[in-house]
């Protein structure tokens, strides 16, 4: 286990050799731990700098977001770092950034969405935390990841992969090559979503996995937590990353393609628990594009998956060869059955 400083913890008021440390979670970005002392538990955590080079803005981002709704919305429970003895957000020590939060007390979070009731539960947090900001001005958040959800670049970069990339893998890749360039109208839609006044850029979470979100134990959501993402942005993006996340019972690492389903009654609840919670936030025009927010996530995952395998795993890594070309395969597959269900859903 990766040790903590000690004047991490003596920043905060801990007598070091009082409390007990312990690896909590599975997250893959940043580094956490449980500390429990005599008298309550905390949540200590690294901000993983090669993915965010600027912590101080994930920090500058949650405290703004933090005083307005303390103001405005009092009553939400909202997951704020605690301050240091000296009323900082974060200590840095030995090159790192670490931020304290509280633990919330009967509370979980999920790694897998078991039902449709949890993907209800999740859509309704991750539309409520975003509604509750609809009076918060989005030009006091910082971008911590820039073009994060760009799908305009993301095809470019895709592009470039085909002339400058491994052309092994380019020749090995032709079939799925093609079905990536046949599906750009979901490109074409998206920039024009860019020219539209009736889709407003709001306060987005942009990271709307399941883990998070905070569950109670009757196993209703609680708020969302991990605002390291959290930037201006377009609803098509939370939504669309629950759809990419939450509609197939297997994950973009399953090899075997036909286990790959959408299940509709997962695709009704996302829909159904986001619009109780931005009904009355949500333009016309907004609403009619639920559906393309999942086939605009999905397509996004397969074309960075498919331009990292092209340019030799630079970004994601592999641990075998070809898993980036799996994944990209998977995705297209998960896009292809959400395509096929597209007048069901719609």
């Amino acid at each position: 286990m990766a040790s903590i400083p000690s004047e991490v913890l003596l920043a905060y008021g801990f007598k070091p050799e009082r409390v007990v440390a312990q690896s909590f979670g599975t997250g893959l970005i940043n580094h956490t731990w449980k500390l429990e002392t005599a008298d309550a538990a905390f949540i200590l955590q690294t901000i993983n700098q090669h993915v965010f080079p600027n912590p101080p803005d994930i920090a500058s981002n949650i405290d703004a977001v933090g005083d307005y709704l303390k103001q405005h919305a009092s009553d939400y429970y909202f997951v704020r770092p605690l301050k240091t003895l000296e009323g900082n957000s974060m200590v840095f020590s030995e090159r790192q950034y670490f931020r304290l939060f509280p633990f919330v007390n009967g509370s979980h979070a999920k790694t897998v969405v078991g039902n449709a009731s949890e993907a209800f539960e999740a859509a309704k947090q991750f539309g409520r935390f975003t509604r509750l900001l609809s009076g918060f001005d989005t030009k006091f958040l910082r971008v911590t990841l820039p073009d994060f959800h760009n799908l305009t670049l993301r095809y470019k970069q895709f592009e470039e992969s085909l002339i400058n990339g491994n052309q092994d893998r380019i020749n090995a890749s032709k079939k799925i090559i093609e079905e990536l360039q046949q599906q750009s109208d979901i490109v074409s839609k998206y920039q024009s979503i860019l020219l539209n006044p009736d889709f407003k850029q709001r306060s987005t979470h942009h990271d709307t996995k399941i883990s998070n979100v905070l569950f109670n134990d009757a196993n209703k959501g609680i708020c969302v937590i991990d605002l390291d993402t959290l930037m201006p942005g377009y609803f098509i993006s939370d939504v669309g990353d629950m759809m990419r996340t939450y509609l197939c019972p297997v994950s973009e690492e399953e090899k075997d393609f036909s286990k790959i389903e959408i299940r509709e009654d997962f695709y009704n609840a996302i829909v159904k628990g986001y619009s109780e919670a931005m009904a009355d936030e949500l333009t016309a025009t907004e609403k009619q594009y639920f559906f393309y927010a999942g086939k605009f996530m999905i397509y996004m995952q397969a074309l960075r998956f498919l331009t990292d395998h092209l340019n030799n795993d630079r970004y994601y890594g592999a641990r075998y060869e070809g898993q980036n070309y799996i994944r990209a395969g998977n995705q297209m597959k998960l896009l292809e059955r959400l395509i096929a269900k597209e007048s069901i859903l719609q």
